[in-house]
């Protein structure tokens, strides 16, 4: 106790512990944060704050289901968000083929009241504005949820930035149209309502980002597969102007066959879909359980409606009438796997050519030769790709005025024991991307982990400047229809010059018809 006489010990005593009680303060302080609807407290994992289960919009249950998303209650005291919502309804998850359980949607709770979004910041709020990475997940807009253990926001939120994830409606519940519906909307328009979920999100962050240190004027939107699609319908939409300053496409465009049907068709697939439910009405199928209208199966996705997407895609691109950001976009080398192949002859593929191009036939056979039975399938799995994801990407960057960056991913991960290998497969980027191959479980080899480096790093220098590029990454030029530089990532990424350059412009000119 003598060091308890001694004034200046005890000075010294006492302020390492006002400092701690003070540091203490203000990591609790951190972890509550004031939303325009009411407190919100989440919790911290070493230096990064996490807030999961914050609700953006009210639930769409009810009277709510097939309408736009409507605006949150605000509510009294502190909401405790630190685990995810419900994800939205669908079918039961279960892993399948390739996609182990780090992919799929948690089994163990699912909801229509499911419009919530989740938040990993490395910020101190009162003194950082720093870039915010907003992800919407794939899932074929009939399944999905914000909640996959790959979809964790940690390790990308370490390297600097805000990262949001968010859920929004898929299937019927997210995406049927119909003719009562359209009557009953203000705009005449029905479906989309899960495009609908993902512009009402970017508003909240909008409104709200900056209180978790994010700045909402350098918000970045990303996204696989129907994610993927998602942000390409958020870069066509009106709805989503001024929202957002760079978009990332994995594996997913719009202007090919995969885009979406107009509302003519939309509405009466809607009406058949009713009758199938032995419905007389709207109302009577919103008294329907959500599990029976999933169980009656249905194929939805968004809509050309002309409100929230415009009816003519090409056209409005063409007139500039678009989200004109940042770009980056790509693909997987075994997403042409994933459509399927149809098994042909040598004799059939080259007479189908023939069928459809005429003349242009002998041209597009030296692009995608078909003299063996492997090559026909080979060439008809590249035109996969290319219709997927490659060529809508290539014709987006044509579009826009802003730089845009096209890279292909062909590293293959390690092989997972007792299952089989299936290469660079579709999804299977997303780990590397997002920097959560730590949540994967497969025995990972140093080279692994050399791909995540470099990837995620790619994704951040994005997301922070508009710009892939940064020390010690192999340089990334900008995508141009002269030159076709487009960046492989792979277990030696390198920048190829003109990859499927030709191709590109075959399929532009005689495939789509845009000269």
């Amino acid at each position: 106790m003598k060091d308890m006489k001694n004034p200046v010990h005890f000075r010294q005593l006492w302020l390492c512990v006002a400092f701690a009680i003070s540091s203490i303060i203000l990591s609790a302080q951190a972890s509550v944060i004031k939303t325009e609807y009411g407190l919100v407290e989440g919790y911290k994992s070493g230096d990064i704050f996490i807030f999961k289960g914050i609700p953006f919009a009210a639930p769409p249950t009810g009277d709510l289901r097939w309408k736009a998303p409507q605006p949150v209650k605000s509510w009294t005291g502190v909401l405790k968000c630190d685990k995810f919502s419900a994800s939205p309804m669908q079918r039961n998850p279960v892993p399948f083929m390739m996609w182990t359980e780090e992919f799929i949607t948690p089994p163990e709770k699912l909801s229509e009241n499911c419009l919530y979004l989740n938040i990993w910041t490395p910020a101190n709020p009162a003194k950082e504005k720093l870039p915010v990475f907003v992800w919407i997940y794939g899932g074929g807009f009939n399944s999905g949820s914000a909640a996959c253990a790959v979809y964790d926001g940690e390790g990308m939120s370490k390297k600097g930035i805000v990262f949001v994830s968010i859920n929004y409606r898929v299937g019927v519940l997210g995406f049927l149209a119909h003719p009562e519906l359209s009557k009953e909307s203000g705009n005449k328009v029905s479906g989309n309502y899960g495009l609908l979920d993902q512009i009402a999100a970017l508003t909240w962050i909008k409104k709200n980002i900056e209180a978790f240190g994010g700045d909402p004027l350098k918000v970045t939107i990303a996204g696989q597969s129907a994610g993927s699609m998602s942000v390409c319908s958020l870069v066509a939409s009106p709805l989503a102007k001024g929202l957002f300053i760079g978009a990332i496409a994995e594996s997913g465009g719009i202007f090919t066959r995969f885009s979406h049907n107009n509302l003519n068709e939309a509405e009466k697939s809607g009406s058949e879909f009713m009758e199938k439910m032995k419905a007389a009405n709207i109302g009577e199928l919103r008294t329907k359980t959500p599990e029976d209208l999933i169980a009656a199966g249905g194929n939805f996705g968004p809509v050309n409606d002309d409100y929230v997407i415009p009816g003519d895609l090409i056209a409005s691109f063409k007139d500039g009438k678009f989200n004109d950001v940042s770009i980056m976009a790509g693909w997987v080398t075994g997403d042409g796997a994933l459509m399927g192949v149809q098994k042909l002859t040598p004799e059939k593929y080259k007479s189908q050519a023939v069928e459809k191009y005429g003349d242009k036939a002998e041209v597009y056979l030296k692009l995608f030769p078909g003299n063996t039975e492997d090559q026909v399938k080979a060439s008809l799995t590249e035109l996969n790709i290319m219709q997927f994801a490659a060529l809508p990407a290539y014709l987006w960057t044509g579009f826009s005025k802003k730089p845009a960056y096209l890279y292909q991913f062909s590293h293959v991960p390690v092989d997972k024991p007792g299952f089989p290998n299936y290469g660079a497969f579709h999804t299977s980027e997303v780990p590397f991307a997002l920097h959560t191959l730590n949540l994967w479980n497969r025995p990972w080899r140093d080279n692994d982990l050399s791909v995540e480096k470099t990837m995620s790093e790619y994704w951040v220098n994005f997301v922070k400047n508009g710009d892939p590029n940064g020390k010690g990454l192999p340089g990334w030029t900008k995508f141009d229809k002269s030159g076709g530089n487009i960046m492989e990532i792979g277990d030696q990424s390198k920048l190829i010059p003109g990859l499927y350059k030709n191709e590109f412009v075959f399929l532009e000119r005689n495939l789509l018809n845009i000269k």
